[in-house]
Parts: C-alpha cells; structure tokens; sequence
C-alpha cells in the first residue's frame, strides 16, 4: 500500500480552510497533516515538525495577513526540499499566475475549484505534473507565445534595422539617419521598407511602439 500523501494547507478564512480539511480528510490517498491562517506561523511550525508530519504538498493562498503566499512561496521551497506547492487562491491576474508558477509553484488553482478538482490537481502534482486551472493555463500559453514572438522578432531585425529604429524613435528624419549612420539616403529608405514589413506596420509610430512591445527596443534606447 502506498504512503498517503501529506498535505499543509495555508489559508487565511477559516470557513473555507474548514471546508477543504473536511473535504480532503476523507480522501483515502490524503493525510491533512496540518493547516494554518499565515505563512508566517506555517513556517514557524517548520521549526519542530517531525518527519512524520513534513508535508509533500502545500495547499497555499496568495491574499494572506503578514507575509503573503508568493512571499513565502520561496521560504517553504527553501524549508521543505522537494515540498510541491499549489497555489489555491481567488485571483485569477496573469500576474500572479505567472509569478507564482515563475517562483517554484506546481500548480494554480482558483478557489472556485470542486473538491474533485483539488483532489486531480493534488493527484497530478504529486505524479510529477503541473495542475492548472484551464483558464490560468491560457495565461501560460498566451505568455508563452508572447515571449516566442519576441524572440522571433528579435532574430528577424538586424542590428542595422535596430539602429535605423533607434533613430526613427528619437524623431529623426531619413535624411538625418543616413547622415548620422553615413549611409545613404536610399539605403535607409530601404531599411525602413524592410523594419515595416517584418513588424506588420504601416508607419514609423506604430514600428516604435511595437518594437517596445516586442522587447526590441528598450525605452532607455529612444527616450534620451
């Protein structure tokens, strides 16, 4: 028979932390080990915990008193070598999805998650898996193809067309790039056509702004 893995819930409201312990107690495959109102007295605790009661998973709530869950985050990881740690709060902001998972958790669930949900997530997370809620999942995804079209953005722009960019941003005309680059005119002009094209913009506007967007161009490189 396998070993029941331990749980430590950290969550501030008591009726909802009396709630998920009933619920999860009565899982044969779970062992409520502990739960507490604050990171802070959670990682107290660590102090004199014994073997037997040192969690494998932390049920975490971001919105806590004091230190707050993406603070003690790191800590109970730090405290707990290979502790697995799902985040199981209300917000549903890219930031804090992003931040927590950046920051060691395994998975992200929202309070609005039934018991059997919590309980595959636990499931999946103690497998070696990443528990998500759908919709915190398309965060990822959507963050994942920002970051790629960057990249790609990046690897496309020479560093010439990152120069005649540079310029355009600080206001200068064609005729003053090809004089401060010693280019000529015509070759800028071509260098532009070319930074348009491989952004999918009309004007020079619309190329800065997108190259900010993109990571391109650092604010430091036009607001001098």
């Amino acid at each position: 028979m396998s070993r029941k893995t331990r749980i430590m819930l950290v969550e501030d409201h008591a009726g909802y932390r009396e709630i998920i312990t009933r619920a999860l107690k009565s899982q044969p495959e779970i062992d409520m080990v502990s739960q507490f109102g604050t990171a802070e007295i959670a990682l107290r605790s660590l102090l004199t915990v014994t073997q037997e009661n040192t969690p494998d998973l932390i049920l975490l709530d971001l919105n806590l008193p004091g230190i707050s869950g993406l603070e003690a985050l790191p800590l109970f990881i730090k405290n707990i070598p290979g502790v697995k740690i799902i985040i199981l709060t209300q917000s549903d902001r890219k930031e804090d999805v992003l931040n927590a998972i950046s920051n060691g958790a395994a998975g992200y669930l929202l309070k609005s998650a039934t018991v059997q949900q919590i309980r595959e997530g636990i499931q999946t997370v103690v497998s070696g898996g990443a528990s998500l809620d759908p919709g915190m999942a398309r965060h990822i995804m959507d963050d994942m193809k920002t970051n790629a079209m960057r990249g790609t953005h990046k690897k496309l722009i020479t560093e010439r067309e990152r120069e005649v960019l540079t310029l355009l941003g600080d206001e200068l005309v064609k005729k003053e790039i090809a004089d401060r680059l010693n280019i000529s005119v015509s070759t800028v002009v071509d260098h532009v056509r070319k930074i348009y094209e491989k952004l999918e913009v009309q004007n020079a506007p619309s190329a800065i702004h997108k190259a900010h967007n993109l990571g391109i161009l650092s604010k430091k490189s036009t607001d001098r």
